[in-house]
């Protein structure tokens, strides 16, 4: 199980320069991957998240790629030289209609847009792939690790959580067999209160006390709660992406709950369906960090 956190950083280096990648994952229900490059590895972006989609199935991944050539291959710096004779001329022009002289200095000449380009250095994006590649594959690896290693913590506390869960589960199916003898206490007591004496034996009172013996029974959800917390486990111990699977079974898990509670109508059973409930919202946080 891994979580949807993480952060990589790689870098390799080629004839053409070095590549430097770095990855940072957050929680995210889908899969986003945002690329960040210069502008000529612009068509190495599917590429990019080709190979980060193969990986990582959920969460929003920020990918940053870094080139710098080699010591000494400085890119080139080219001179507009029509633009100087022009911002020349249009200073001789000012100087003669104030009738002194007015020359240009060099910020007159920086600030001129266009009039120095720093070009580029003409690394192509083909050439440039196979260091970023590699850099690419040692930051995946290192974000793969972190959220493995992230993963496991989340698997420990979920496990400790899903033991409380079973617990609680267990307390109530100990509980629920005796719910109809505690209503048919308390029917009698009622109706003993009211000045109605009936006999035990009473069809009316079988019938009372056999619908709602039926009515209240929790088996089958005791029976469902005891799948669900396998599955959650198989989840939680296999290899494939257990966040979705995982989110929908607290789903279903916190279904099974409130309906024992809406069917055993008992205080010490209800006590239990709320630990049981706010024992599940942790887990149901705790999930949605999980790949």
């Amino acid at each position: 199980m891994h979580s949807m956190t993480g952060f990589g950083r790689g870098s390799a280096t080629a004839d053409e320069g070095t590549a430097t990648v770095e990855i940072a994952c957050v929680n995210r229900k889908q899969a986003e991957v945002v690329v960040q490059s210069a502008r000529e590895f612009t068509e190495l972006e599917p590429k990019i998240r080709k190979a980060v989609l193969n990986t990582i199935s959920r969460g929003r991944i920020q990918v940053t790629i870094q080139f710098e050539r080699p010591l000494g291959d400085a890119a080139p710096v080219r001179v507009d030289l029509r633009l100087v004779e022009a911002l020349e001329n249009a200073f001789e022009s000012i100087s003669a209609h104030t009738g002194r002289k007015v020359a240009p200095d060099a910020s007159d000449f920086l600030r001129a847009p266009g009039l120095i380009r720093i070009e580029d250095a003409g690394v192509s994006a083909d050439s440039a792939w196979s260091p970023i590649e590699k850099a690419l594959e040692v930051a995946i690896g290192q974000v793969l690790d972190m959220r493995k290693n992230e993963g496991d913590d989340l698997a420990r506390d979920l496990s400790t959580r899903l033991d409380l869960l079973e617990k609680t589960a267990a307390a109530i199916a100990a509980l629920a067999p005796g719910r109809p003898e505690r209503y048919r206490e308390q029917l009698f007591k009622r109706l003993r209160d009211a000045g109605l004496e009936l006999d035990l034996n009473d069809d009316r009172v079988l019938r009372e006390l056999s619908v709602f013996a039926d009515r209240c029974d929790v088996s089958e959800e005791i029976t469902r709660l005891d799948s669900h917390f396998r599955k959650f486990r198989e989840y939680m111990t296999g290899a494939e992406p257990a966040g979705r699977p995982l989110d929908f079974l607290c789903q279903e898990i916190h279904r099974e709950f409130n309906t024992i509670g809406s069917k055993a109508s008992d205080a010490s059973i209800a006590q239990h369906v709320v630990e049981a409930k706010t024992e599940l919202e942790k887990i149901r946080e705790q999930v949605q960090n999980v790949e």
